[in-house]
């Protein structure tokens, strides 16, 4: 079997894999500290790996922003970031040379958009996006069966949303208060409920216009973009699954019948891959960076 590796790096945690996209058959969690740490200590995971047996290709998917212009001098390094520690951090070259084998980097939520896209809620999808809903929120867009990369990867957890008649609420993002993420994350779901956001009932008062400003990103996607598909993930969708079919109506009706492919339900969906997403797209990576070496 071919062997690869997958590091899907997020906020908190490194995650490690080794195996296919088909199939995971070892892992490893790092808690993520600043960056010279964390690089340093998942370096020397994979080198022990490595030295076990040797590992073909590697592929990251990691929490930016990201320099992803393979012409650019800071191709691969972390950007413009407020996390401390990280900001210029060269994820790529600092893993590639760990181990001396093809790599390939891209978005956390483009890697989960992928492995979506390949073995999950949106298989046979050419033109999808994949919206993940955590501590944060991010998308994946996927256009003819591509992610979306220009001058920077999608940043469309960051769009202005209307609210909600009657919604006071002040926001959690630092840069837009009330953008999407401020709005309907899950660290705006703990901070308008004043609980942690596991500990929130399904009745609370909160998910109406978290709903709503979800069914507002929603529309304005499809709206842009004519995409096939909308698959919700991450920590809060993962928990609640009844989300997805009050964003689902919820979208619908805010796009009042203009868009003909779109009836009394938008085409919104659960992601299938759960927490797995993000370390499979990581090996779909690193099966497109051993190809492209072929």
């Amino acid at each position: 079997m071919t062997r690869l590796a997958g590091l899907e790096l997020g906020g908190t945690n490194a995650n490690l894999v080794l195996g296919t996209p088909r199939e995971i058959v070892e892992r490893c969690r790092l808690p993520v500290t600043d960056g010279a740490d964390t690089l340093a200590r998942v370096a020397g995971q994979l080198l022990q790996w490595h030295e076990r047996e040797p590992i073909e290709a590697l592929g990251i998917a990691s929490f930016g922003p990201l320099q992803l212009d393979s012409g650019q001098p800071d191709y691969g390094h972390v950007v413009a970031t407020v996390k401390p520690g990280w900001d210029g951090a060269d994820v790529l070259g600092t893993l590639e040379r760990a181990i001396g084998c093809p790599a390939r980097i891209h978005t956390d939520v483009t890697g989960a958009a992928l492995a979506e896209g390949a073995y999950g809620s949106a298989i046979g999808c050419h033109d999808f996006v994949y919206v993940t809903v955590g501590t944060g929120i991010g998308m994946g867009i996927i256009v003819g069966g591509r992610p979306v990369v220009a001058s920077l990867h999608p940043e469309a957890g960051h769009l202005r949303v209307r609210r909600m008649e009657g919604d006071s609420f002040g926001g959690v993002c630092s840069y837009h208060e009330d953008c999407l993420e401020g709005l309907a994350s899950g660290s705006a779901v703990a901070t308008r409920a004043r609980q942690p956001g596991d500990e929130v009932s399904d009745d609370s008062p909160v998910w109406p216009p978290v709903i709503d400003a979800l069914a507002e990103g929603c529309s304005s996607i499809f709206l842009t973009l004519a995409s096939e598909r909308i698959v919700l993930g991450g920590g809060v969708i993962n928990q609640r699954h009844w989300l997805v079919e009050e964003i689902a109506f919820k979208t619908a009706a805010k796009l009042g019948g203009y868009l003909p492919y779109i009836g009394e339900r938008a085409p919104i969906v659960a992601a299938r891959l759960g927490a797995d997403a993000g370390q499979r797209g990581a090996l779909i990576l690193a099966e497109q960076a051993l190809q492209s070496r072929a």
